[in-house]
Formats: C-alpha cells, structure tokens, sequence
C-alpha cells in the first residue's frame, strides 16, 4: 500500500467522511429544488447521486489513486452507514398502509393482482429492451429489480447475478422520470381515480413518487405507500424465479 492510499484510510477512511459527504450532497440538492421550484433534475435524491460520483471521482483523481479503490476504502464505511437507514425507512411505509386498510381490504384482490400483472409486463419489456441494447447477463439482472424500491432491489439484483450498483442508479432515474412526468401521465392514461394514481406513482416512481402522489391526495399518497410495501414483496418473490428461468442465474 503506498503512502496515498495509507494518508487516505487514516484520515478520510473513517465513516464520518461517507456521512457528511451523503448530508451535505442531499442539502445541497434540497435548497437546488427549492430554489428551481421543483424542477425534477432538481430531485434531491438525484442531484446527491450524480454530484456524489462526481467527487469521489474527482478527489480519487486528485489523490492519484482507483475510484473503486477510494470508493471502497474512503466512502463506503460511512455510505454503509447511510445505506441502512434505508431499510427502517421503507418498512415506515407499512405505517400509511396500516392507517388505510380499510382500502385494502376492500380492494385487495385488485390492488394485488394489478400489480403482479403490471410487474410481469414490465419483466419481459425491461428483458427484450435489455436483450436490444446489447447488454450481458449482469446488465440485465441489475435491470431487472428496479420495480422495487431501492433497498429491496439492491440485495435482489446481488443475488440474481446483477450489480447493486447499477440497479440502485436505475430506481432513482425511474422515480426522477415518474416525479417529473406524473401530471402529464395521469392525463394520457385518464387515472382520476387516487387509487389509480396512487398505485401507478409508488410502483413505477417509489419513495420520490410517492410523495408526488401525497401532493396530489392523502388518499393517493397512502396507495402509493401500500404499492411500494406491496411491490417489493411481489418483486422478492418473482425476479428471481424470472431470472432463474431466463438462464441469467448460473
């Protein structure tokens, strides 16, 4: 190990590095939307995910070091950190859930089967579209989860044969296109309905479509929250059956 990378894990290898960077990035990203008035490329979630690879490029750059390599040993013991925190927050969907099951328990049998069909769908259009453009097995794997919310697809898309990686930028470009065409969707397809709205914007746009569907109703934001819940557990259930008989686990 050379004297770089040694000065590197001693004083950025620590997690308050991974931590404050992530903070301070999202920050940023929130006082961008708020001055952009709500301009999607403005997405907190994005703007912390596009301007975080930019740094940790440009300061392995500047330490002369692999990205991957400070990626690993500067980043990632805080971004773990962070990273948990995930989990917790999308089992606090089940609180929404909990609140309006009443709508559940009136509609379950459609709310379960229109989303296992709508996932099915999406499978076998993000398989063909995958197979089109050229990309590999791995390619394809980490496509494959992106119905789920980010932390259920990451461990999905390890255990298929895909990269977490790949798959977590996946879901938040979903959720940055969902927020930003929301409005314009729901008048093309004609969703009136908050049930609709709601399902449509948690399965496809997840945490960030969610609160899209909160601004819209109380009653479309609990449906989305109940989406994001249910997809998972559908897409835990489903994408690796699917991947095992498309041959992409070995």
């Amino acid at each position: 190990m050379s004297a770089t990378q040694t000065t590197i894990i001693t004083y950025l290898g620590t997690p308050i590095f991974g931590i404050t960077l992530s903070i301070l990035l999202f920050l940023f990203g929130q006082w961008l939307f708020k001055i952009g008035k709500g301009f999607f490329l403005f997405q907190p979630l994005f703007v912390g995910m596009v301007l975080g690879i930019f740094v940790l490029w440009l300061m392995a750059k500047a330490f002369g070091v692999n990205v991957t390599w400070f990626y690993t040993n500067a980043y990632k013991p805080g971004g773990d950190i962070i990273f948990w925190f995930l989990n917790p927050a999308t089992i606090a969907f089940a609180v929404p859930l909990y609140k309006r099951n009443d709508i559940v328990k009136r509609f379950w049998l459609e709310i379960l089967l229109s989303l296992i069909i709508g996932l099915f769908i999406s499978l076998f259009v993000i398989y063909g579209v995958s197979k089109l453009l050229g990309l590999d097995n791995n390619g394809i794997a980490s496509m494959l989860p992106q119905a789920a919310t980010t932390a259920i697809a990451m461990p999905i898309s390890g255990a298929i044969g895909g990269t977490p990686a790949i798959t977590a930028m996946a879901c938040i470009l979903n959720a940055v296109l969902i927020y930003a065409l929301a409005t314009w969707l729901i008048k093309i397809f004609h969703l009136t309905e908050p049930i609709g709205q709601g399902l449509g914007l948690g399965t496809a746009g997840h945490t960030v479509g969610s609160a899209k569907a909160l601004q819209l109703s109380s009653a479309s934001g609990a449906m989305a929250a109940i989406a994001v819940v249910i997809i998972s557990i559908v897409v835990d259930l489903v994408v690796p059956t699917f991947a095992n008989f498309m041959g992409l686990i070995k």
